[in-house]
């Protein structure tokens, strides 16, 4: 506080009043603790962009960026190998010829179908039963598959019991035989399970058995959804009515 009593002490002296209030009101500014002077050796000479935006590169480890065992250890030998259709001409022979000749039952009932204009429910069934039979198929060659010694599948829990799954779809694909739409579906679902667990769940199979696998899961599930599209677009018959 400013007291008057020194006021007038200073008028009587003959100094102005007010230049004395302002020598003790003007008083330096005080720093502030976190306020520092720059040292000349933590800020460049010259300031230019690259001194200011300075980016300094970041290494990180694959071993952090992937999922899966750095060193191999799970035990998933051709899990991270990709395949390719052009793989097709490295399967043998036998495989191949009998892949392509199991696709005659799927396809031959839309055709059929498509040739007549109709939609026959004994015929979409019998496209379901072989469906359910290629996909009880396809979970017994995995458990084939693991059993031998020495093979890079092992008989786990993993392999043996997802092994299992593609033929309990297969069961209730034949309890639903009232419904062709629903029997279908449970066989594509069973079709795309085994062909998730085939490429990318379970290991061992080699490259020109994944491209074979693909290539005829999805020509099959094509085979299903177009019988499903007669059955909308077409009128109903059947055999009995053909035959009399």
């Amino acid at each position: 506080m400013i007291r008057f009593a020194s006021v007038r002490r200073i008028i009587l002296s003959g100094v102005p009043g007010w230049r004395c209030l302002q020598q003790t009101v003007r008083t330096p500014k005080a720093q502030l603790p976190f306020q520092s002077r720059p040292s000349s050796r933590s800020m460049p000479s010259t300031l230019t962009p690259t001194n200011v935006f300075r980016i300094r590169p970041v290494s990180w480890q694959v071993a952090r960026l992937s999922h899966s065992d750095p060193q191999g250890t799970s035990g998933r030998g051709d899990l991270k190998q990709g395949f390719s259709l052009r793989a097709l001409g490295q399967a043998p022979k036998p495989a191949l010829y009998l892949g392509v000749s199991g696709l005659i039952p799927f396809l031959f009932a839309p055709l059929a179908m498509v040739a007549t204009q109709s939609f026959y429910p004994e015929l979409a069934y019998a496209q379901v039963v072989y469906g359910a039979c290629i996909v009880s198929f396809l979970g017994g060659a995995r458990w084939g598959f693991a059993l031998p010694t020495g093979s890079p599948a092992q008989p786990d829990w993993m392999n043996l019991g997802n092994s299992v799954v593609p033929s309990l779809l297969a069961w209730l694909a034949l309890l639903c035989k009232d419904s062709f739409a629903e029997g279908a579906l449970v066989v594509i679902m069973g079709l795309g399970l085994s062909q998730h667990y085939d490429l990318t769940l379970l290991p061992g199979y080699p490259s020109w058995f994944k491209a074979m696998r693909t290539l005829l899961s999805l020509v099959a599930t094509f085979s299903l959804v177009a019988t499903l599209i007669m059955k909308e677009f077409h009128p109903e018959k059947k055999f009995k009515e053909i035959l009399n």
